[in-house]
């Protein structure tokens, strides 16, 4: 994993990749040629993980001299690729998955994408044709921005790299803000935060034949990976389960691929304690059964703390454990440190739990973490799933079994009949009628927070959710399969893959994430609803497949918490004149935003507990702190 950086007719220097230095301490390089659109840089701030040698520093130059390559990420089949390209004449110098990935560009051109199994950002440059392709992968788990103006066009790994540069304004995005602010919403556009810098988005690409393209032309992005149909496979639970203990398996097999040590975050749930249990085999079958190390985050508030569960699977696996103990205190200290390496703001102070994580591997030595991200979604793991479950059972007229679900979840997670009665009717409602009522919520309750010029000049027709579900061809999420297809593909994985690789790489480690093997996302999202929810268990498939594998405390859990902080008890008490002082900072910077009382009012209700918890206030927060960093205005 690495950072990288191109440009065409602009005036730039290596700063560009100094700037990223976290992302890359291990060695650097910087090339220049003239071109008919002008001078072409190609930058590199290499993580060396596999061939930790110099013969696969880039930019790498591979066919003599044609093809150029700036390359982010890892290609986990690219000993099976490599083996297919010598076969076809491809003569290899390195045993880097680098020298893999341009190869497989020279013999198959953009088509190489559909063989790649891993994660990926790069830029190829090819003298001959004077053409570039730019590549982004699957799910975007690897960064890619850029910024095209008349002056030239620039690519790199984080937005930082592109600020100050043609097109690359310092100013908010209000669009985006109000998507952040009003429904948490980051990633789900090709815009930024910062007005002019958007992202090749998860499953894009494009190629530019500098004969026939000139800098502020619209790029000819195109859409080379789609999700299959929700619901197109009919296997039974064996098969199911079957299948994706093979796929699972193979995937941490794939994973491990490192010449590096390795280790993996362990929150004591399904997800990361499956990684970790699955680890310990193949390092048993490989013979390095000794090298399992785990961490974890964990707090003195018994609400959020996971240690019980932790120890279970770090007794079962023999793994040496590792905990870090993150605090309010810290949480604030660090947030323009973290907001710095975010380059925009940060929903919640969940992420500080993660960053505490990938610290401490850093101190360890530990350069590779696997990581549970993706799961919940593609499995419907989040227990807001079971709205559009019961909702699904109610258009069915299954109503005996709706009963049932809802006598389950009242018994094991204390949520009453009614109350689970008003979240199967949201779904059933239509989505005009479900937005009118969200918005007179958001009026009546929560003080009309949002009652400001800047919401009021957007002229919003449909809300930031909205579109991102059209942009994926959804019209909604009335059923669990939608549900799982969205938050996979336009809505939370986005966010969290965002903040996952951020937060590891400004520790310079590399943070891999196994359940998002494309083979593993294509068998969930084909499966039905029934191999996802099953009365008021969860991810069903994945506590079928690995019953002989994961210790029994942790196979029946059914509540869910993944990297969570004690949040609403920090901001009432530690944090409380923090957040206080911080909404007032925002409102300060950015008069026209919000509603200044309705946004003063709802936060002290919030904190005084005159209203549910939520993440508004924080929000608010981060966006002060990121704005004032950044020197953002409207």
């Amino acid at each position: 994993m690495c950072g990288i950086f191109f440009s065409v007719g602009l005036v730039v220097d290596r700063s560009r990749i100094d700037i990223i230095e976290h992302r890359g301490p291990d060695g650097d390089g910087w090339k220049e040629w003239d071109t008919q659109l002008g001078k072409l840089a190609l930058g590199h701030k290499r993580l060396a993980i596999i061939d930790t040698s110099e013969a696969a520093a880039q930019p790498f130059v591979y066919a003599g001299n044609r093809y150029h390559l700036v390359f982010n990420g890892e290609i986990y089949n690219y000993v099976e690729l490599k083996e297919q390209l010598a076969g076809r004449g491809h003569v290899f110098t390195t045993h880097s998955d680098t020298e893999v990935l341009v190869a497989a560009y020279a013999e198959w051109g953009s088509a190489c994408l559909d063989r790649l199994l891993g994660m990926f950002a790069f830029v190829i440059w090819d003298v001959q044709a004077q053409t570039i392709f730019v590549a982004r992968d699957r799910f975007g788990i690897k960064p890619l921005y850029y910024v095209n103006s008349p002056a030239g066009l620039a690519i790199g790994s984080e937005i930082k790299q592109l600020l100050d540069l043609p097109g690359g304004e310092r100013r908010l995005n209000a669009a985006r803000a109000i998507d952040f602010l009003s429904e948490g919403l980051l990633n789900h556009s090709s815009d930024t935060m910062f007005v002019g810098i958007q992202q090749v988005r998860r499953g894009e690409a494009f190629e530019l034949d500098f004969g026939q393209w000139s800098p502020g032309e619209p790029l000819p992005i195109r859409r080379w990976y789609r999700l299959p149909e929700v619901g197109s496979l009919v296997l039974s639970e064996a098969e199911a389960a079957d299948r994706f203990y093979e796929l699972m398996e193979d995937s941490i097999r794939l994973h491990l691929r490192s010449d590096v040590p390795i280790g993996s975050c362990l929150s004591g749930g399904l997800d990361s304690s499956a990684i970790v249990c699955l680890m310990r085999q193949e390092l048993e079958s490989n013979g390095a059964g000794d090298n399992l190390n785990t961490i974890s985050a964990c707090f003195d508030e018994a609400s959020v703390d996971e240690r019980k569960y932790i120890s279970v699977v770090n007794d079962h696996t023999r793994a040496s454990s590792h905990y870090v103990f993150p605090s309010p205190e810290q949480a604030f200290g660090d947030a323009e440190k973290i907001t710095w390496h975010q380059d925009e703001p940060y929903g919640s102070t969940s992420i500080y739990a993660q960053w505490s994580v990938f610290q401490e591997a850093k101190r360890l030595g530990i350069k590779v973490m696997l990581d549970g991200q993706g799961a919940d979604e593609q499995m419907a793991g989040y227990h807001g799933a079971f709205g559009q479950y019961s909702a699904e059972l109610w258009s069915r007229r299954q109503y005996l079994e709706l009963m049932k679900l809802f006598r389950e979840r009242q018994k094991l997670h204390g949520i009453s009949i009614k109350q689970q009665m008003m979240t199967t009717l949201l779904p059933l409602l239509p989505p005009v009628i479900r937005g009118a009522a969200l918005r007179l919520r958001q009026q009546v309750v929560q003080h009309n927070w949002l009652d400001a010029p800047v919401f009021h000049g957007l002229n919003r027709k449909v809300s930031g959710f909205s579109q991102a579900l059209q942009e994926n061809g959804l019209s909604d999420v009335n059923s669990i399969g939608n549900l799982s297809a969205a938050l996979t593909d336009s809505l939370n994985l986005q966010m969290l893959l965002h903040w996952e690789d951020r937060n590891s790489m400004a520790h310079s480690i590399e943070s891999r994430v196994p359940f998002l093997d494309h083979r593993l996302v294509e068998l969930n999202i084909g499966l039905g609803s029934a191999h996802k929810i099953k009365g008021a268990e969860t991810k069903r498939i994945l506590r079928v497949a690995m019953r002989n594998t994961l210790p029994g405390e942790i196979l029946n859990r059914h509540d869910k918490l993944g990297f969570a902080t004690p949040e609403e008890v920090w901001f009432k008490t530690v944090m409380r004149n923090d957040v206080l002082r911080g909404v007032e900072d925002t409102l300060s910077m950015f008069p026209d935003l919000l509603n200044r009382e309705g946004t003063l009012a709802l936060t002290k209700d919030m904190l005084d507990g005159r209203m549910p918890f939520n993440f508004v206030p924080w929000r608010i927060v981060s966006l002060g702190i990121w704005a004032r960093l950044f020197k953002v205005s409207m």
